[in-house]
Formats: structure tokens, sequence, C-alpha cells
């Protein structure tokens, strides 16, 4: 697509300060990727506390659906996004699930709270509609959320993305190692107790409980807590590409915009 002239001091201005902030992140994802890299991939059983790096099996701890297709899961995210002016999308709303879930490997099993998570998983469900026409179950849940601006993305078109772990999935996670809480054990004998349930898919969640070996979360001292479908190597090739072509393309942003407005400058100045 061609710039018009009236365009260009638009897009040297977004490449002047968006630049800066390429080069920037290049950085960012290059220490995420020494990071993983230099993190050794742990056992649950014999994982250290701290800094840990782990892959399992996804398990639910409890009764889990994600809110757009119903399907049973461990964790699930969506996001809603409306169609700008240059037909592209923005999103305007983003939701996941807190419930933390069971993670086994073939020596034990952790608990994994996934609040401030970084997750990264494989997209299920991807729906396109108009707004003053929305399937119950996208309606029903912007009712139930309420999120600010509902009323006015209802007036174009929307976009509805859901991503599902579900159970029995490989996951790979880096996060922060605690010790087992004794409420965690403690809150599910008070609610096995509480409801009398005996069916085996209590006395499943009650032995994993009690298997349960640590707690894994995002850390205080280190903040890094990644939840990825995709393999250690998947993600340290996927971020040493990312943190190049920003590398690269942060200094050219800059020098173009720069270029340009030094030269609209000289300009204006040698027809005074």
């Amino acid at each position: 697509m061609a710039i018009h002239g009236l365009e260009l001091p638009f897009w040297a201005s977004l490449a002047l300060g968006a630049g800066p902030v390429l080069f920037w992140r290049s950085f960012r994802d290059l220490r995420l990727q020494r990071l993983i890299q230099n993190t050794p991939t742990s056992r649950i059983r014999s994982m250290p506390m701290g800094l840990v790096e782990v892959n399992g099996e996804a398990s639910p701890r409890s009764e889990l659906t994600a809110p757009f297709s119903g399907r049973p899961c461990a964790y699930w995210q969506v996001d809603i996004a409306t169609r700008t002016r240059r037909n592209g999308w923005t999103v305007v709303h983003r939701n996941a699930s807190g419930n933390p879930f069971f993670l086994r490997d073939e020596t034990g099993v952790a608990l994994v709270y996934p609040q401030d998570a970084t997750a990264r998983l494989n997209f299920q469900v991807e729906e396109e509609c108009l707004g003053i026409s929305l399937p119950d179950v996208y309606a029903q849940y912007l009712d139930e959320q309420r999120p600010a601006g509902n009323a006015l993305w209802r007036l174009g078109s929307l976009r509805f993305r859901e991503r599902v772990l579900e159970a029995g999935q490989r996951v790979y996670v880096l996060g922060t190692a605690m010790p087992r809480p004794q409420s965690v054990a403690i809150s599910m004998d008070d609610e096995l107790e509480a409801t009398g349930t005996e069916d085996r898919r209590a006395r499943r969640l009650h032995s994993l409980d009690h298997e349960t070996l640590a707690v894994i979360r995002r850390g205080e001292n280190e903040s890094t807590y990644i939840i990825s479908q995709q393999s250690e190597r998947e993600l340290t090739m996927q971020l040493g590409l990312r943190a190049m072509a920003q590398l690269v393309g942060g200094p050219a942003f800059t020098l173009f915009g720069l270029a340009y407005w030094l030269h609209a400058l000289s300009m204006s100045r040698w027809f005074r």
C-alpha cells in the first residue's frame, strides 16, 4: 500500500516513537531467552525451591469449563477484539481462569497457580461476529462480565478467541517453586467432608492433593512466569528470532523517522 504525502509525517512519527521501544524489547527478549536456556529442567520430585523449569501433564483440580466452548479444562484464556478503521483488530478485553491445576511428571505432582503467568496456549476457538447479533454464548459472557465499553463494541464487528489447556495435555512451566502450604490439603479435606462426595473423581483429586510436593507460582524476587504448550526449544527459538528482528528493526525505524523530520525541518528553513 502506497504511503500518501499526508500520511508520511504520521508514519515517520510512529517509527520515531516505536524504534526505541522495539530496541529495548529486543534486550528484554534476549534476557528471557538466556534465562530459559540457563535454567535446568527439573523433575518435580527433586526440583529445588526457587526458580524452576518443569514439564508434565496438566490435570484440573476443580470442575472448570471454558466460557465460549464449554469444554472441560485445567486452564483457559479468552480475548475479545474490535475491528479498526484499517481493517485490523484491537484487543479490548482479556480474561483467564485463576483456578490452580495439578502438573504431573514421572516423579511427582506439583500444584500450579496460574495467576499473573504469561500463558502461551494454542488457539482452540476463534469466531468473528456482528455486535448487534451475537450468539447467545458471547452475549451471555459480556452480560456477566460487563466490561467497560461493552455497549460501544456491539456497534461493530467483534472477534472472540479462546485458548484451552485440557486435562492430559503436556505443558512447560517456568516459575517459582514454593513449599506446599498446609491449607491446600486442609481445604480439600473440608470440601470432601462437606459434600460427602466419595466418587472416583473426588478420590482422584484427594490423592493428587496429598501427592503434591510443591506449589509453582509467580515469584516475588523473580517475576518471570511462563505456562506454555510450546517446548523449551520452540520458546527460545521464537524469542531469539523476535529479538533479532527488533534489534535490527528498532534502529531502522528510528533512523527513518529521524531522517524524515530532519529533512522536513531543513526544507522548512530553506523556504523561509
